[in-house]
Order: structure tokens, then C-alpha cells, then sequence
């Protein structure tokens, strides 16, 4: 059957949707239309500390930053350019990605990046973050689109996370979008960052390059944070697919950096100059950022005039009327211990993709480098890796078992009534290392409770998910309460079995006289591209989401 276009328009559910990069450093927002995907919107305009509205800052990206005072916060390019403020929170979500871990954020911090406040979480700072993002998301759709046509049409959210997220982080991060009114359920949706920029960077690609099979590794080296992982072809029609190769690694080790260490470098050969001031720092930062960064390709014998006003001539240090000679030799040592890192970490990563690796891809804005592109190619050149940039920039459940004499320990097995038997609680340990989970394709746990007809149905059942993560090559333990290094539990799931009604429940004989409930249920577990979902079912009737706490 053949359809115009418009019935095809008719056909599709009209939508908006909201992409939220939501960086360490630096965040976007572009959308699209359901009936229109191949139209996308970069939001390019910002408030800033003149404009509330879209007269102000243009930018692709806004600062991740925030500013508390006696009337409330200010967010992006709101904040002054020098002064307090609240950044790279995100990580606080992960405390194991915290830029205290880093040698490198230690060794360089930033001076203006306010204190830890006892007042202000980093889920606080995120939720106040993703709010104004949300707020300014709708200011600009309603300056776009008709009123009619936007009260009636649903907007979805879309947010991104770093692939080494953990799951409590990944959690955290859906909790406070939901705070920030950005969706609930099915509406907000949680995607892992360098899984869609690989999906791009490989579509972007000369197709006849790709083949099924092809490993690479992908490095989203941003300002903050440099994260890394392996993904390997699976499919190229009828729509590009990738499966996970390796585990991400990753460090805070972003070009956020050089900034750093270039204010330290200005810092050391200037403060005792009594002309040395905010303003001239900013001034200098500021034609580091813009050009310097962006456009140094390695040659040690160019040079870059940095404004550095008021500051006296001092051929020493290669100041002449209010200008700083950088050399090209000054910018490749500020970009040696950033740049030495993220070689390191790419080395790490192929090292631990078991397959060939056919590439490298680099996407994210530092990803975008000229030298740290260059500087990897040497570094990988040996292996016959390419180095390409973007043309655009294991887990356990617990469940009885039957206990089986002939293998288990009878030591540890306990009498069941309603059996008039004995069993053994056991682990089952349903996703091995290494076996490719497929996304979106949900995997269900079965389970039964089984309670004598004279008592109340049980409300809720709670059970525990646990992950081995040890590297001594053992195996997984069978016992709960064997000591193995490397297993911790990964979240409780609680399900609410008051939904089901009482009615819908088989009654059995037990072997010891007694009327028993026997409640069959499943926990069905949906692996999306950056969070996990849970679902209580019963006799093929799906009762919704249940209750996932993260250790």
C-alpha cells in the first residue's frame, strides 16, 4: 500500500523530542519533531548575567555550572566569568569518578570552583542544573513553534551518561531528572553517551569502511572527563548496530585541564607583576580557550600573541607591549601531562579488547584535537591501528533452588514444609562475563512465594541482585555467604504483590496438610542503553515498574 506523505505524518505519534547533553563541563540541548526527524534544532542561545531570555550568550554549549546567592541560583553563562561557582558536580554522582581520583585535577585545581557545600548535594546541584536546562528548553520550543501545536504535542526527554556510569549512578541521574521535571517512566529516557556518538561518528563514516565484525575503540574525550570503550559491529542494516567489546575505562583528565595548567603557568611567571589582576587572566584565558587550544597542531616553532594588557615588557618571558609570545614549545609542555594520560588510557583499552582493533574514533570536543589526534596515531602506529575523528564531533539473582545432595554442601540445607522436603538456597547467576546482553530485549527472573491461606497475601517481596566482579578467574561463587573477593550486591528489587489480586492466586495442598497460595511472578529486566528497568509480571500481565534501590 502506498501512502502520501501526509498519511505517513499521520501515521507516526507526533512527539518532541528533547536531546540533553548533559557534560561535566559543558551541556547541550538539541531537538527534533516525530513527524519531521530528519529536522534537527541546536539550541545555540543562552541566558546570560544581562538576558534571562534568548537575547543572551550564543553558544553551542553551556557552562555545567551553578551559583547560589540570597535570591536563589544562577546557571551557565549567567555566572560571572571570574567568581565562585559549583562545577563538575556531575561526577558526583559516581563518587569513584569524584576529580579527587585524579592526579591530575589534583595537582591543577581550579581556583574558582566553590568549596564542597554541606548545603548543596551533588544530586541538589544536578536537579537545580537539569531544571534550569528544562526551563530554557521550553522557553525556546515556545519561541518556536505555535502555542496550539506545542500544547498539544508531548515532550520527551532524552539525557546522556558516560558508559563507565555505574548503575547507582546511572539511577541517581533519572532520579534528578525527574526532580527536575524532565519526565517519569517511559517519558525520560537515559542513553549512554559514547554509545550514540559512536552510532553517529560509524553512520557519518564511508559505509564500504564498515563491515560486521569490525572492532574499534571510542574516545569521548571531553572537557572534563576522557572515557573510553569497545565496541564492536553487529549490524549494518537495516540500521547500524554495535555491541560491547570491552569494559569503559575512563579519567578526569579532559581539556578542561590545560586551562588549568596554562593559569598556573601565567600564575608562576606573572603574580609578583603589580599590574597582574583578574582581568588580565581572564583576558589571556580567554584567547587560550579560543584559539590557542583549538588550533595548536604540535609545530613547536609557531607562536601565539596572548593579550596580557597593563603587564611591563619583559623580553625574558617574551612580553612586548601588552602581549605574551607563547611558542609552540610552551603549548606542547602544557599539553603533555593531558595528553600522556589520555595515550595511556587509550593503550589500556585496546589492550583489553580480546579482538583485533580496527580503529580508533575520537569524538567530544577534545576529541576534536589536531595534536592529541596526532599524538595518538604515534602512539598506536605500531599496531596498525587507525586514528579517526568524527566528521562532526556481570550480575546475579538469588532464588531457592531444590537441593540436589549429589552436588551441594548438606550442611547447609533447610526443611520446607509444604515440600515435606528439604532444599538449599543457592545463587543463579543469569548474565555471565563477557556474554553480550541485547538492549532492549527484556530477560525475565522467575520466581515463587508460596504462604498458608490462613495468613494475609505478603504486600511486597523484596530480593537481591548481586554482581561478581573479580578478576582471579574462580568463577562466581555458588553460596551467598562464600567469602569472594569482588562480589557485592548491586541493588534490592522490591515488588509489590498487592497488585496482584488475591482471586488470580492458585491454591495447593501442602505436603504437610496445610492450604497454600502458590504465586508464580517475574522480574522482567529491560538493559537499555544507559539504565536498567525493572517490571513485576504475573501470568503474562505486566503490573509495572518495581521499587530498585542501588547499594
Amino acid at each position: 500500500m502506498a501512502y502520501s506523505i501526509d498519511d505517513r505524518d499521520q501515521r507516526v505519534e507526533r512527539k518532541i523530542i528533547m536531546a540533553v547533553d548533559f557534560g561535566t563541563t559543558y551541556s547541550g540541548l538539541a531537538w527534533a519533531q516525530t513527524r519531521k526527524p530528519e529536522i534537527h534544532s541546536t539550541v545555540i542561545q543562552w541566558p546570560d548575567a544581562t538576558s534571562g531570555g534568548l537575547e543572551g550568550a550564543t553558544s553551542d554549549k553551556v557552562p555545567t555550572e551553578t551559583q547560589y546567592d540570597d535570591q536563589g541560583y544562577k546557571w551557565g553563562f549567567q555566572i560571572p566569568e571570574y567568581g565562585q561557582r559549583h562545577q563538575w558536580f556531575k561526577l558526583g554522582l559516581d563518587p569513584s569518578k569524584s576529580p579527587g581520583n585524579s592526579d591530575l585535577a589534583n595537582k591543577y585545581p581550579d581556583f574558582n570552583a566553590s568549596p564542597p557545600a554541606y548545603t548543596h548535594s551533588p544530586e541538589e546541584l544536578v536537579k537545580d542544573y537539569l531544571t534550569a536546562l528544562r526551563y530554557h528548553a521550553e522557553r525556546v520550543l515556545r519561541h518556536k513553534l505555535p502555542q496550539s501545536a506545542l500544547a498539544s504535542t508531548p515532550i520527551e526527554f532524552v539525557i546522556t551518561v558516560p558508559a563507565v556510569w555505574s548503575d547507582r549512578a546511572q539511577a541517581s541521574t533519572r532520579r534528578c531528572a525527574e526532580q527536575a521535571g524532565m519526565g517519569t517512566g517511559s517519558s525520560l529516557h537515559i542513553i549512554s553517551e559514547p554509545e550514540a556518538a559512536a552510532m553517529y561518528a560509524l553512520d557519518a563514516m564511508d559505509p564500504h569502511n564498515v563491515k560486521v565484525g569490525d572492532t574499534f575503540v571510542l574516545c569521548d574525550a571531553g572537557g572534563g572527563t576522557v572515557d573510553l570503550i569497545s565496541y564492536k559491529v553487529s549490524a549494518l542494516k537495516p540500521i547500524l548496530r554495535v555491541e560491547e567489546a570491552a569494559p569503559g575505562t575512563g579519567s578526569v583528565c579532559g581539556s578542561t585541564i590545560l586551562n588549568r595548567i596554562f593559569q598556573k603557568f601565567l600564575t608562576d611567571r606573572f603574580s609578583g607583576d603589580s599590574a597582574w589582576d583578574e582581568d588580565v587572566l581572564e583576558e589571556a584565558m580567554k584567547r587560550f580557550e579560543v584559539t590557542v587550544k583549538r588550533s595548536f597542531h604540535g609545530n613547536l616553532n609557531d607562536e601565539y600573541q596572548i593579550p596580557v594588557p597593563g603587564l611591563r615588557d619583559n623580553p625574558a618571558y617574551g612580553v612586548r607591549r601588552g602581549r605574551l609570545c607563547l611558542t609552540g614549545s610552551d603549548v606542547s609542555k602544557i599539553f603533555e601531562p593531558v595528553v600522556k594520560e589520555v595515550i595511556s588510557l587509550v593503550k589500556g583499552q585496546i589492550a583489553a579488547t580480546r579482538a583485533e582493533v580496527k580503529a580508533v574514533l575520537m569524538v567530544g570536543g577534545f576529541g576534536q584535537s589536531v595534536f592529541l589526534r596526532d599524538s595518538i596515531r604515534s602512539a598506536v602506529a605500531d599496531q596498525g591501528i587507525e586514528v579517526m575523528q568524527s566528521p562532526n564531533g556481570w550480575t546475579a539473582i538469588r532464588c531457592e533452588l531444590a537441593a540436589d545432595q549429589l552436588i551441594h554442601d548438606i550442611s547447609r540445607r533447610f526443611w520446607w514444609d509444604a515440600d515435606g522436603g528439604y532444599r538449599i538456597s543457592i545463587m543463579d547467576w543469569f548474565i555471565r562475563k563477557g556474554e553480550i546482553v541485547e538492549e532492549d530485549k527484556p530477560k525475565r527472573l522467575f520466581y515463587y512465594q508460596e504462604f498458608r491461606t490462613c495468613n494475609p497475601p505478603p504486600a511486597e517481596v523484596t530480593v537481591d541482585i548481586d554482581v561478581c566482579a573479580g578478576t582471579d578467574n574462580t568463577g562466581p561463587p555458588v553460596y551467598r555467604d562464600t567469602l569472594v573477593a569482588g562480589v557485592n550486591k548491586l541493588v534490592k528489587v522490591s515488588a509489590d504483590l498487592s497488585r496482584i489480586p488475591t482471586y488470580k492466586i492458585p491454591k495447593r495442598l501442602g505436603a504437610d496438610g496445610f492450604e497454600y497460595y502458590k504465586i508464580d511472578f517475574a522480574v522482567e529486566i529491560t538493559f537499555c542503553s544507559a539504565y536498567t528497568k525493572y517490571e513485576l509480571i504475573h501470568d503474562n500481565v505486566n503490573y509495572g515498574p518495581v521499587t530498585a534501590e542501588y547499594a
